[in-house]
């Protein structure tokens, strides 16, 4: 038997500590002290006031985990860099010494992720680095790329960004590699180093991005025209047989690499072959994607003057996030449905979901891997993750030992209230109450069936719901009250509530704040 189960659960039950913030942030921190006691875990770690319930969180999973959560359970440390942390040690990774240089929350994750994927990032790294500027590092390194271009803390992590794309395609990056240049006006050289454009004629500083932009498409509307103008002049004076051998057309890189298109210009003579494409894709180093049908298509049938997609990659997709998969209707009517007359109806209400003990009510289905990407270059791109959800919250279920099935522990009312699951009890009486019936006190919900009759009593720590009418009664409930016809009684009739009171019709009522 453990040091925990010789500790009085009693006592440990009623850990409550005063303070903070507002009832239901408490009421979140004493859910984390309680999981982390039906777990079995040492909760003393972190039953501590100073801790917010996330932070609980995290130092509960670690311990869940089996990994040394003393080490990070600090009330400096906020959840998130707990969270990194955590995963860290998970992975036989001391994250530590990088919170000791300055760096936290999403810039220890991109440095557990350069670890995990035996990247020398600590070689990369400087004091002040945002999270972003270590993932272009992160990226660059996982490409083999020579990083140096764009390791300058003079960038911010978009012109590192440009850069790094620029090396991936292969592209002459000291052209735009200047701190002075916005990553707007960097993207637009890139983009026209691509084209194989002469970015000579607009890589001054002294265009804004937007004039860069115009000018590099005017550029490339100069050169798919340039092949008939020119050729038309500098051919008037020769014969046939001096314009059969023309090889003019544009290949064009677009959508950061994912795709290429062909332009064969109508020019008298122009003789370009599928060789010649081909030969300029090599030149290029454009090898994946290659689309050999559009090319035989463009050359066999000689598509002048038309623009053809002749490569394409994959692109990248981001892995769909995770989700609850519920068994059980979330969305019951609670508000009555206006009538003609003018009132509502409360008779066709359904206030809630009854569930079985042992009933499956939810399944939690994990994130997707992202698929990577390639681009005609045959690099890959890289794809994003779906995001986790935290796990459900809430009492009267319990978790499957895979992890993601939640099961009702009971027989009783299922509510979905803030995100969280609440099942209660919920004793159903088929009958009507009367004098006869008894008093009923009932630590839980109750549901009549029928009606409530003189003499008829019921108290409840829950709602009480009655679907037909309640004539001299006494009802009690911590929750709501809903009596579906409503209420008509010739002597008093006394109804309190924790929560609202409605009902289709109330003669004769009265509220009273205590009953004896």
């Amino acid at each position: 038997m453990t040091d925990m189960e010789n500790l009085d659960s009693n006592k440990q039950l009623d850990l409550h500590f005063p303070m903070m913030e507002n009832d239901e942030y408490q009421k979140a921190q004493d859910q984390e002290i309680k999981l982390g006691i039906e777990q079995g875990l040492d909760v003393s770690l972190y039953a501590n006031p100073e801790y917010n319930w996330l932070q609980m969180e995290q130092i509960r999973l670690g311990l869940k985990d089996k990994v040394e959560a003393a080490l990070y359970a600090d009330p400096a440390y906020n959840y998130e860099t707990m969270r990194q942390v955590r995963l860290g040690l998970c992975a036989g990774i001391d994250l530590r010494p990088y919170i000791d240089k300055g760096f936290a929350d999403d810039d220890l994750k991109e440095i557990r992720l350069a670890i995990l994927n035996r990247l020398p990032i600590d070689k990369w790294l400087w004091e002040g680095m945002c999270a972003p500027q270590i993932r272009e590092v992160r990226f660059g390194l996982c490409e083999h790329l020579d990083i140096t271009p764009y390791f300058d803390r003079q960038y911010n992590w978009m012109q590192m960004q440009e850069i790094r794309l620029g090396l991936e395609k292969k592209l002459d990056v000291s052209r735009y590699a200047n701190h002075l240049y916005s990553h707007a006006q960097m993207r637009e050289i890139r983009l026209g180093l691509e084209s194989g454009l002469d970015v000579s004629a607009y890589s001054s500083l002294v265009y804004s991005a937007t004039d860069m932009k115009e000018k590099r498409r005017a550029l490339i509307s100069s050169k798919k025209a340039s092949g008939a103008g020119s050729a038309e002049k500098k051919n008037a004076k020769k014969s046939i047989f001096d314009t059969l051998d023309k090889k003019e057309f544009v290949i064009s890189v677009e959508e950061n690499g994912n795709k290429a298109f062909a332009y064969i210009p109508w020019v008298p003579g122009n003789a370009v072959m599928k060789e010649d494409i081909y030969h300029d894709l090599e030149q290029r180093g454009i090898v994946y994607g290659i689309r050999h049908d559009a090319i035989d298509d463009l050359i066999d049938k000689r598509r002048m003057n038309e623009k053809v997609l002749i490569a394409e990659g994959i692109p990248a997709s981001k892995g769909q996030d995770g989700w609850f998969e519920f068994f059980v209707r979330l969305d019951l009517p609670r508000i009555p449905a206006p009538l003609p007359d003018g009132g509502v109806d409360y008779v066709n209400i359904e206030a809630f979901e009854m569930v079985d003990e042992g009933e499956k009510i939810a399944v939690y289905h994990p994130a997707q891997k992202g698929f990577i990407g390639t681009n005609i270059y045959g690099e890959s791109i890289h794809a994003e993750n779906g995001a986790d959800k935290k796990p459900l919250r809430g009492v009267g279920f319990t978790i499957a030992p895979d992890g993601v099935t939640y099961i009702s522990r009971m027989n009783g009312k299922f509510e979905f209230i803030g995100g969280r699951i609440l099942i209660t009890n919920m004793l159903v009486v088929r009958e009507d109450v009367t004098a006869v019936t008894g008093r009923l006190e009932v630590d839980g919900s109750v549901h009549v069936i029928g009606s409530i009759y003189s003499g008829g009593y019921i108290k409840a720590t829950g709602d009480i719901i009655i679907e037909h009418n309640v004539e001299t009664a006494q009802l009690i409930a911590g929750g709501n009250i809903m009596i579906k016809k409503g209420s008509c009684s010739k002597n008093d009739c006394f109804i309190e509530a924790g929560g609202e009171v409605s009902g289709s019709f109330f003669e004769a009522a009265k509220d009273r704040k205590s009953v004896v």
